[in-house]
């Protein structure tokens, strides 16, 4: 099915308000997710609902939480998220950063106990906005690994983001990428869908390499990226995000149950602490041409930017609508009745 992102974004709010959100927190958490759909990241879009409705049952999400300062050292603060939606929680965090790397050029910020943050690429583009660079480490908690390291058969990491945002005077370039071979919701989305998943992406149980998402329920596990060097960058994003900034790490096997939590160590650059943003935007904008230059090799059409591709999705699919699979569709649909919302008000949001 294709679905209307404005419709979309109004039936998310309503299913976080019957939960018991408040307003300002609901939209906030819609207009994410329908953008993590928008930008072609169905993994990190409204297909989560679902997972946050059961971590609300639980109370293990804190709808209405915000972010606490617990540590000013300057250039230095730590957050604590209580647990609140991360997608409200984080972006505080990440403005107390943006505010103080305005004041004195720099800042790092270690944001812990945040509910999944979604799409980290948005934090990024907070800074960016600002005309700051930013680097972002996060790791993922709470709930038993699925990733296994180089070289191992066990699970014993979860896909643990990366993200670094430049600032240029258009769009700017957002590297943003789990440090597994695919995130593990684009593995969800897959099997909701039925299709394979990309060779090297997964391991059956018996660590031999599959294209069938449904190993993962089967003792399989995702593979990092690049072999040693994605499983090395996850190792670091673990004890940077976990291990530094929240304390929390995989290692920890009795906090494995079911939620998904992730702690964030940012870096937030002015770049007038250097040459001055425009020379440093000239420097961007030049590399950026230079290798938009390249003669596309065959198969492609043109050389593209990080950041790319998202925009090109949130175009297409703003004008044509978001495609959701029956299953995702559906288990979405049940999520909103647990939440509180009635089957006429889902009729009504989304007919």
């Amino acid at each position: 099915m294709l679905i209307n992102h404005e419709r979309l974004r109004e039936f998310v709010k309503k299913i976080f308000e019957q939960a018991g959100a408040s307003e300002d927190r609901a939209w906030q958490v819609a207009e994410h997710l329908v953008e993590a759909n928008l930008k072609g990241h169905d993994s990190h879009g409204v297909g989560m609902i679902p997972n946050y409705v059961n971590g609300i049952q639980r109370g293990h999400l804190r709808v209405n939480e915000d972010a606490e300062l617990v540590v000013d050292k300057g250039a230095v603060l730590l957050v604590d998220g209580h647990f609140g939606f991360g997608q409200v929680v984080a972006k505080q965090a990440t403005q107390m950063g943006i505010e103080r790397a305005k004041q004195i050029g720099m800042a790092c910020v270690g944001s812990k106990n945040n509910y999944h943050i979604g799409r980290v690429g948005t934090y990024g583009e907070q800074c960016a906005r600002e005309g700051l660079v930013s680097i972002h480490f996060v790791n993922v908690v709470g709930h038993p690994p699925f990733v296994s390291p180089w070289g191992g058969r066990d699970k014993r990491m979860q896909t643990n983001p990366f993200c670094c945002a430049i600032p240029t005077s258009g769009d700017p370039i957002i590297l943003d990428m789990a440090t597994s071979a695919i995130a593990l919701g684009k593995a969800r989305v897959a099997r909701m869908k039925g299709v394979s998943v990309p060779e090297g992406s997964v391991y059956d149980a018996a660590g031999q390499p599959s294209t069938d998402p449904n190993v993962l329920e089967q003792g399989g596990s995702l593979a990092p990226f690049g072999e040693h060097k994605g499983y090395g960058l996850a190792l670091v994003c673990e004890l940077l995000g976990g291990g530094l900034a929240g304390e929390w790490t995989m290692q920890n096997v009795d906090k494995q149950t079911d939620m998904t939590v992730n702690h964030m160590l940012e870096f937030i650059i002015d770049p007038n602490l250097f040459g001055g943003l425009e020379a440093f935007q000239e420097e961007v904008e030049g590399m950026s041409g230079w290798l938009r230059s390249s003669e596309p090799a065959v198969g492609n059409d043109k050389v593209r930017l990080p950041g790319e591709p998202e925009r090109e999705s949130m175009s297409e699919r703003s004008a044509n609508g978001i495609p959701l699979d029956d299953r995702s569709w559906d288990s979405i649909v049940k999520a909103a009745e647990v939440a509180g919302v009635s089957s006429e008000t889902v009729e009504s949001l989304t007919t």
